[in-house]
């Protein structure tokens, strides 16, 4: 497969993942019990006083008396144009939500995936580093212990210790950089785990091939062994766990932001589907497809980098 055509194939398949994320999105809300047009007014005062010919205007205002197939297809055609639709609850326009929620959310996801990355590295080098048996079965132990954790819980104790009982960081809002701490560390804990887990034993399994026989007749060390040579020839797997990672975070957001009671994107999506506000939620689940299938997209185009034999075959691997 040409790289060409392997970028198209890329493309092609991040387009779909995004319209699929989309029509679940839809179907989905569509199916919840309840009349998001009857809580949207209700929200805006007066429920007594409503009226059914009140709900129908509204509802025509909105669209929502057209066919299924036709507001999907008008919200499908807006969505291609950048427009998410508006707030049912708020009246704002649902892009402009997102565009205020993301800088909170990124700034918290990246922040974990670094240490996520970072964490979980150094944790399958030095498990293969260990020359102690019980060194090395307690550091490829710690991972599967640790993402078994629940962000919630981990959150409350990181709260508990670090902000109530030693006072090093805040344990609530947005309040400056040492706010992102807490946060960020509950979501990259379980994030660690998982990249320590994938590449201890890619690592494990890289230094028994024949090729680390040779490098060491050279007379090189353990640590060169796995740091110059082995660690590129496993990071392929742990590159893949990346995309995975992106996933997680965007999911952990509503946890974590809920716990720590910081605005982003999680808040917005935890008011949205408790208020049944169905535009709201769909965007969200549009951009966070959207974030998927890049960070995906990218992870595809690293492998070559990673290993010259993709680039030289004129071939590059799937995910």
């Amino acid at each position: 497969m040409t790289t060409a055509w392997f970028l198209a194939g890329r493309l092609l398949r991040a387009v779909f993942v995004v319209w699929a994320a989309f029509t679940v999105a839809f179907a989905a809300l569509r199916l919840l019990p309840g009349d998001p047009v009857a809580l949207m007014l209700s929200g805006r005062g007066g429920f007594e006083t409503l009226t059914p010919e009140d709900i129908a205007r509204a509802e025509a205002e909105l669209g929502y008396d057209r066919p299924l197939w036709q507001q999907y297809g008008s919200a499908l055609a807006d969505a291609a144009r950048g427009d998410l639709g508006t707030s049912l609850q708020t009246g704002q326009p649902v892009a402009r939500m997102i565009r205020d929620a993301l800088p909170p959310t990124l700034t918290v996801g990246l922040t974990a995936l670094a240490l996520a990355l970072t964490a979980g590295t150094l944790l399958a080098v030095l498990a293969n580093l260990a020359t102690s048996p019980a060194a090395r079965q307690l550091l490829r132990s710690l991972p599967s212990f640790a993402v078994s954790l629940p962000s919630f819980w981990v959150g409350l104790l990181l709260i508990q210790l670090l902000s109530f009982h030693w006072r090093l960081f805040p344990s609530l809002g947005d309040t400056g950089p040492s706010s992102v701490v807490l946060p960020a560390c509950t979501l990259a804990i379980p994030g660690a785990a998982l990249v320590a887990q994938v590449l201890g034993k890619s690592l494990h399994t890289a230094l028994r091939e024949p090729y680390a026989e040779t490098v060491r007749a050279t007379g090189a060390g353990r640590a060169r062994l796995v740091l110059a040579h082995g660690l590129r020839n496993a990071a392929i797997p742990a590159v893949t766990v990346v995309g995975l990672l992106v996933g997680s975070l965007i999911g952990g957001a509503v946890v974590v932001e809920t716990v720590f009671s910081r605005p982003g994107m999680g808040r917005i999506t935890q008011a949205a589907v408790a208020a049944q506000d169905l535009t709201v939620v769909q965007g969200v689940v549009v951009v966070a497809a959207l974030a998927f299938a890049v960070v995906n997209l990218v992870v595809d185009l690293i492998y070559p980098v990673l290993d010259p034999r993709i680039r030289s075959t004129g071939r590059l691997v799937a995910a």
